[in-house]
């Protein structure tokens, strides 16, 4: 589930030498699945593993992963660098925005997926976001805006010229979309 380099192992063990015996580390991610989703490192005492937390063993430590978090933490690498800046740790989750699809994946997931990993991020730039509704029998996305995109002038030209040429390209059995969304202008809009 998670790579944790040596040097990464290293600097973990010298950090946890220094707490109570039987201090571990704990990853996780803060609001997982979706766009503001952060990842973390911190300490974690004995007393703080829950019963369905993970425990991944390392050389003089465990990391432990609570039930929430593991499956956006699939492919997470852990390093401590040094550069002319100096060290640090890197957390790297490639998964932590969206859950890792599944191979079958049905159409609705893989789309959505799209939304939450591809185009929600650009969105948020502008305060505003997007999520999949339907998709109908002739393979129309229907979808809805909110936030900073609900009222925004630009809306037709992020759904068109954007979202829908995007969709077409990587899925054959969607052929438009449309939003639903009732469009009222006012100070959330982004222009």
């Amino acid at each position: 589930m998670i790579t944790i380099s040596e040097t990464a192992q290293s600097h973990f063990a010298k950090l946890l030498s220094e707490q109570a015996n039987g201090t571990n580390i704990r990853v996780f991610v803060v609001n997982p699945g979706t766009s503001q989703a952060e990842c973390g490192v911190s300490y974690c005492p004995a007393d703080a593993v829950e019963e369905d937390d993970i425990r991944l063993n390392f050389n003089g430590f465990d990391a432990v992963v609570d039930k929430e978090s593991a499956p956006f933490l699939e492919e997470a690498e852990i390093d401590f660098v040094t550069d002319k800046m100096g060290t640090q740790l890197t957390l790297k989750a490639p998964n932590a925005k969206a859950r890792k699809l599944s191979d079958d994946a049905s159409l609705e997931e893989q789309v959505e997926h799209m939304l939450q990993t591809e185009v929600n991020p650009q969105l948020a730039n502008h305060g505003g976001q997007v999520q999949l509704v339907e998709i109908t029998a002739e393979g129309i996305a229907v979808l809805q805006f909110g936030g900073g995109c609900n009222g925004c002038s630009m809306i037709d030209v992020t759904l068109k010229e954007g979202i829908e040429k995007e969709m077409i390209a990587k899925f054959s059995e969607i052929t438009g979309v449309r939003d639903i969304t009732e469009h009222n202008r006012g100070d959330h809009s982004y222009y």
